[in-house]
């Protein structure tokens, strides 16, 4: 079960690269990204903790400073 939530995290950032808009592409990649710290709390990675929760940190920003514009 574990492995399959890295898979539909590791889908959901590979999709986000084939979006065409910025917003698209922010929000896919934020639910690959939720994902993968779901993933990694599961398995106790730390390295995968703190990269994938600083890139939704990261898109978070982005989109809300998209929503302000």
């Amino acid at each position: 079960m574990v492995e399959y939530i890295g898979y539909i995290a590791s889908f959901f950032v590979l999709l986000s690269f084939v979006m065409k808009k910025m917003m698209y592409l922010r929000l896919i990649n934020l639910v690959g990204c939720g994902l993968f710290i779901w993933y990694g709390l599961l398995l106790e990675s730390w390295p995968i903790i703190i990269t994938n929760a600083a890139i939704v940190l990261v898109n978070s920003f982005y989109l809300l400073k998209m929503r302000r514009a």
